[in-house]
């Protein structure tokens, strides 16, 4: 059974890869934020490990961990809430559960750089060193279970439809992949209204303690004092602590640090 839906994921697997390359890759080459990087500059082989992971393994539990979560608020949010949010214009729903979503996430964001026992599993995605389309996929699998579940909160507390929510994921997850691009698209001062990759490169920044915790608008960054935004790219990206390099050893890592930054105050 497990084998037959991994062989049915590998055709939607391929052009999903396709697709991304198309559209990415060109706009990499054409606006560079580092220019020179190549399309297998180091660690792509590993990148490429995580994105078949996902796609062929992980996406199908975290599905599964997003349908059993909705099953169980189901019974606790009344009836009749979810009744007069429905009764709202869709345009007013929508920006309610963007906005709600961006707060959650802010702080589910910020607790993972701040908590040893989340920050196990998040730096995993931080120990990437060089930023692209393809650098958006290096996740554990319990830090993406952690991260889309909170993301769809909201979503889920107001009573939007899963296939309403399932929209709602690929967009960001198409968001989240543009915004680890290796593109520099100055969006001037709408950068403080949109997510972009020259504010998220900063929140990879290897000498710096985070910021821009904040999913597709900067704002909970704004309000909470956490925006950083230069106008050029860092110098490098990654961990200053040492980690394993390979798949199995960064999914596997049992050493636990506590993290604690010299820098900001939770």
């Amino acid at each position: 059974m497990i084998m037959e839906t991994l062989y049915e994921q590998i055709p939607a697997t391929a052009i999903s890869l396709l697709i991304l390359i198309v559209v990415f890759v060109p706009m990499e080459r054409v606006f560079p934020a580092k220019s020179g990087q190549a399309f297998f500059r180091p660690q792509f082989w590993l990148d490429m490990t995580y994105f078949a992971g996902q796609y062929l393994l992980w996406n199908t539990l975290v599905f599964a961990c997003l349908v059993w979560g909705r099953d169980q608020l189901d019974p606790l949010v009344p009836s009749a809430f979810r009744t007069a949010v429905a009764a709202q214009p869709l345009w007013l729903q929508m920006i309610e559960v963007v906005l709600l979503s961006d707060f959650c996430i802010y702080w589910a964001h910020r607790l993972q750089h701040r908590v040893g026992f989340l920050w196990r599993f998040h730096r995993v995605h931080h120990s990437a060193e060089h930023m692209d389309w393809l650098a958006a996929h290096r996740e554990h699998p319990l830090d993406t279970i952690y991260t889309v579940s909170i993301i769809n909160l909201p979503g889920f507390i107001l009573g939007f439809p899963l296939e309403v929510m399932a929209g709602f994921i690929a967009f960001r997850g198409l968001w989240a992949i543009y915004i680890h691009s290796n593109v520099r698209l100055s969006l001037g001062p709408l950068r403080v209204l949109i997510g972009s990759p020259e504010l998220h490169h900063w929140h990879h920044d290897k000498a710096r303690d985070a910021g821009n915790y904040a999913n597709l608008s900067p704002i909970m960054d704004k309000i909470f004092g956490t925006y950083t935004c230069p106008d050029h790219e860092p110098e490098a990206f990654g961990l200053a602590e040492k980690f394993p390099r390979t798949y199995l050893g960064q999914l596997l890592q049992m050493r636990l640090k506590w993290f604690k930054s010299n820098n900001e105050k939770f």
